[in-house]
């Protein structure tokens, strides 16, 4: 009996001592942590350093040339021996008429954007989480992806032909009608409406995958619930569908807030011409013109800073309202 007790007894006290080692050893440094978790996980940054190296060189690095902003840029002095002056191209900006002009129409076309373009790939994805013929749902699907993989060229050439006052369709059905050819690409309030609608067109399928996506998680227990307590389809879709992937819209939401001041540049360039610069000019062309054409870079370089400290403004407020009211915010 007594060597069980006695082997029992020694078990006892060597855990003892071994706890009250561990107790007085020396915590590990976080640096010897981090040291560990990379020796052990060293394929895993492998992987991930040509998308630090491409984020470094393409996105960090440029963001040294944002100094000529508050410089008078010279090509020959370059950025560093160019001399400082302040906060005087911004003031330059802020008194230019071309460019309030631009700042507004950035704003008024991004409002309708999110107004009528926000929702429509909601809506999508809605309708086609209703179809249950599995062959006309991914015909469908395929037609309203497929504008997005186009290019921006392609499309604006089938705008500016379909507008066309000569062969357009859109003036041969007026023609029918008994109206008079119009040449709506030439007009300046027609430029936003015919914005608006091709960005719909060639953007609003391919978001809807997103949403797709996030329908696809929704548990099928919650439906056939809602059969066994009578449910249509419609109180289904309002009642779960859309709760359910409300955290998605929120997020897509704040992102698409975040980029309301990046109007799509190369439509704009593509479809707009000085007889629609009052309606269609905005902050990226007026960039493009003062930088590219005009050799302006200091003040073209002012006006993207300032564009993007109002995107961060912008990100930052929305992320804050959704998180205090929704708790669903992107950090």
């Amino acid at each position: 009996m007594s060597g069980p007790v006695e082997k029992a007894g020694t078990s006892s006290a060597e855990m003892a001592v071994a706890a009250q080692g561990r107790v007085l050893a020396p915590k590990r440094s976080k640096l010897d942590r981090l040291v560990g978790h990379l020796r052990r996980e060293w394929q895993l940054y492998v992987m991930l350093l040509p998308t630090i190296i491409w984020l470094l060189v393409f996105l960090y690095k440029p963001m040294y040339g944002l100094q000529i902003a508050f410089k008078d840029y010279s090509v020959f002095r370059g950025i560093a021996n160019s001399p400082w002056i302040g906060f005087e191209h911004f003031e330059t900006l802020f008194g230019n008429e071309q460019f309030l002009r631009a700042l507004k129409n950035t704003i008024y076309i991004s409002m309708l954007s999110l107004v009528f373009g926000f929702p429509m790939p909601i809506l999508l994805a809605l309708m086609f989480n209703e179809i249950l013929n599995q062959w006309f749902k991914k015909t469908a699907q395929t037609i309203v992806y497929l504008p997005h993989f186009i290019s921006s060229v392609i499309i604006a050439g089938i705008v500016i032909t379909a507008f066309s006052p000569s062969a357009g369709i859109v003036n041969t059905v007026l023609g029918w009608f008994g109206y008079d050819s119009v040449y709506f690409l030439t007009k300046p309030e027609w430029f936003r409406p015919i914005f608006v609608g091709t960005s719909i067109w060639q953007e609003a399928g391919f978001q809807s995958i997103v949403y797709l996506a996030a329908i696809a998680g929704v548990s099928p227990t919650l439906y056939e619930s809602a059969v066994v307590d009578g449910a249509s389809r419609w109180q289904m879709m309002w009642k779960i569908t859309i709760p359910s992937i409300m955290p998605t819209i929120i997020i897509m939401l704040i992102i698409r807030i975040g980029n309301m001041l990046e109007v799509s540049f190369e439509m704009i360039i593509l479809l707009y011409q000085p007889a629609t610069y009052q309606t269609a000019d905005v902050v990226n062309t007026f960039i493009y013109r003062q930088g590219i054409q005009g050799g302006q870079y200091d003040l073209a370089g002012a006006a993207g800073l300032f564009n993007a400290v109002v995107a961060f403004v912008l990100v930052m407020t929305a992320n804050t309202i959704s998180k205090r009211y929704s708790r669903t915010s992107l950090w």
